[in-house]
């Protein structure tokens, strides 16, 4: 039977070869936001492993939006000029697709990286910056309290979503996502437990869901047109009184009538309180339970470790699309490796074709192919 997860998915003009995504996973390797050598190395791999789609890590909208100072931007000339030579390389491979994640960290913004604790860094001290968030509420203890974002904050974040939206199409992204999970500004307005407002930004849910909406319609209205746009969404904050999956699927239904393309689904990160029952595809039920309500088509995230759970997964219509994270950075090469188990042939870059399992023997047996 053909494999579905090695079946291609049309997006407005785009199509993938597969199913396989690689999910952002911030690097926090950056120089005032700019990608480096080492950016050109992480994403070249993961392009030339086979996915479908690679989705570069969160891209900080401005400085501020950035979670660390190390962190990806794309609010300068400088940003632009620096990932557009990454993109240039990882297009000239030719075995798949590369993605843009616009993001705004929010309170959750100006720490240290995990390497180094990943600590809270005070507007006073050097590298650190004034957080920002629906209210001035800190994502916990020793965490900076932000300031909460007036309409002219708003106005300038919003538009700081779309010049990076406009530069990330000239650097050549062909997908684009907006970050609106794990604990970050979109994130925070939709949740209860960040959005303590009373104005129309605040409250009930159609309140709380307003910006990130406007957000998505910005981006979405300076976006290529013939270029998917997507969202991520953490769909439960997995805390007593947070986001909940049936909140997902009510901003999912305006996201699916405003022509947003895809949807990928993971959960958690606003408050350390979180209570995540880990195990095995543990997010996939809640991009089931979103796709069952909306025409877009599902990621699911998560511990998927295997090529034949991910083709369980899209076989089943669970999902679909599957993203790795993880996962990709221990082994950039599962794609292939999924492939062989499900016993599909997919494109290899040429240098690398003699590694193919089903090229061993005549390697080995061939005098020529091994001088």
């Amino acid at each position: 039977m053909p494999s579905k997860l090695f079946s291609s998915i049309s997006m407005r003009d785009l199509i993938l070869s597969n199913r396989v995504v690689v999910a952002p996973m911030c690097q926090y390797s950056a120089q005032d936001g700019n990608a480096q050598d080492w950016h050109l190395m992480h994403l070249g791999q993961l392009c030339t492993g086979g996915p479908g789609l690679v989705i570069a890590e969160a891209t900080g909208v401005s400085p501020a939006a950035r979670i660390t100072p190390q962190c990806l931007g794309l609010y300068s000339d400088a940003n632009e000029a620096a990932i557009t030579r990454v993109i240039d390389f990882c297009r000239q491979l030719g075995t798949g697709q590369i993605g843009v994640q616009l993001a705004h960290a929010g309170r959750k913004a100006s720490t240290g990286a995990p390497s180094s604790g990943r600590q809270a860094i005070g507007p006073d001290e050097a590298d650190g910056w004034q957080t920002v968030a629906p209210s001035a509420v800190p994502y916990d203890v020793d965490w900076n309290v932000p300031l909460a974002l007036n309409d002219a904050g708003l106005a300038e974040v919003k538009g700081q979503f779309v010049a990076a939206a406009q530069r990330a199409a000239r650097a050549g992204y062909a997908v684009a996502e907006v970050h609106a999970a794990h604990g970050y500004l979109l994130h925070q307005f939709l949740s209860p437990i960040a959005n303590q407002r009373n104005d129309g930004y605040g409250g009930d849910l159609d309140g709380r869901m307003r910006f990130p909406l406007e957000v998505f319609a910005a981006v979405r209205a300076v976006w290529p047109g013939d270029r998917p746009l997507g969202i991520r969404v953490s769909a439960t904050d997995w805390v007593d009184g947070g986001w909940t999956v049936e909140e997902t699927i009510a901003f999912a239904r305006e996201l699916d009538a405003m022509d947003c393309d895809f949807i990928d689904v993971s959960s958690g990160g606003m408050d350390p309180r979180q209570d995540i029952p880990l195990g095995p595809g543990y997010q996939v039920h809640l991009a089931e339970q979103v796709g069952k309500e909306v025409r877009m088509p599902t990621m699911a995230v998560g511990m998927i470790t295997t090529g034949r759970q991910a083709e369980d997964i899209v076989a089943q219509g669970r999902a679909d699309m599957v993203a790795l994270a993880r996962g990709m950075l221990f082994d950039p090469h599962w794609t292939w490796r999924a492939a062989e188990e499900l016993g599909v042939e997919i494109p290899y870059p040429p240098q690398y074709a003699r590694s193919r399992p089903s090229a061993w023997p005549q390697a080995f047996t061939s005098a020529a192919a091994v001088k």
